[in-house]
This record gives C-alpha cells, structure tokens and sequence, in this order.
C-alpha cells in the first residue's frame, strides 16, 4: 500500500511539472519580449526563424538581422514591453500569438509608449518554438 501511494505521489510531480505547448509558447513570448528590452541579442538570435518579417504599426518592417542590429547600434532602445491579454492558437508545429502590449521605446532618441495589438506567428522547430512574423496596429 505505501509502495501504490508512494508511486502515485511521485507520478502527480511529473505530470504537474510537465508543461503543455501552449505553456512552453507562453513562456517563450515573454522570454523573447524581454530579450529585446535588455538587448539580449543572443537569445534574439535563438528565438527567431533566419526568415523573421518583424512588423512595427508605422509600417516599418525589419528582418532578423535589421532587429539585432538596430538593437546594437541603439537605434531602437526598449524600455519595457508589457504583454496583456495573450490569447495563443496552436496548429501542429505554428502557432499565432495575439495579445495588447504596452511598449515603451526610444527610437532615433524619441521616447514613446505605444499601447498596440500584435500579431505574432511561430513554428516549432525540433523543440523550440521560433518567432516567424510578427506585425503591430494601434
């Protein structure tokens, strides 16, 4: 009996550890927004497809290498980037991500808070989600 009540306590630490998809998305979202506020150009790079179509609400739209770079050089500085109201879709290895963010930036030394709807889509690639596309509206 102790034994049955041993293993079942044990098996509930797995299961209650084991994250779904759509947790491991999530966690990846936000992990991916913070990047680009403290500059971690690193994990930017590991977070996002080499093909990355990387929309702003002014029509601006930059690809991987414009993101990273434009974070180096300064030419975009992100204060804070706050998610609200993250509403994710899952279909196989995509996923669309809809949320409101509240975004402050300095862009050409114009500090701004944008309150914006985004869009962004990621594919899981092996075990890693990447972030595809992404494009913001006011």
């Amino acid at each position: 009996m102790r034994k049955s009540l041993a293993i079942l306590f044990l098996l509930s630490f797995v299961f209650a550890g084991a994250q779904t998809e759509e947790q491991k998305l999530t966690t990846t979202i936000k992990e991916f927004h913070q990047a680009l506020v403290n500059k971690n150009t690193v994990s930017i790079n590991q977070q996002t497809d080499k093909t990355l179509s990387y929309g702003h609400s002014n029509g601006w739209v930059e690809t991987k290498e414009d993101v990273i770079k434009d974070l180096e050089t300064g030419f975009i500085v992100y204060h804070s980037y706050k998610e609200d109201s993250l509403n994710i879709t899952m279909n196989g290895s995509m996923a669309n991500a809809r949320f409101v963010a509240d975004i402050s930036a300095t862009l050409r030394g114009n500090t701004t808070t944008f309150h914006l709807k985004v869009l962004e889509v990621w594919v899981k690639k092996g075990k890693r989600w990447l972030l595809f596309a992404r494009q913001a509206v006011k």
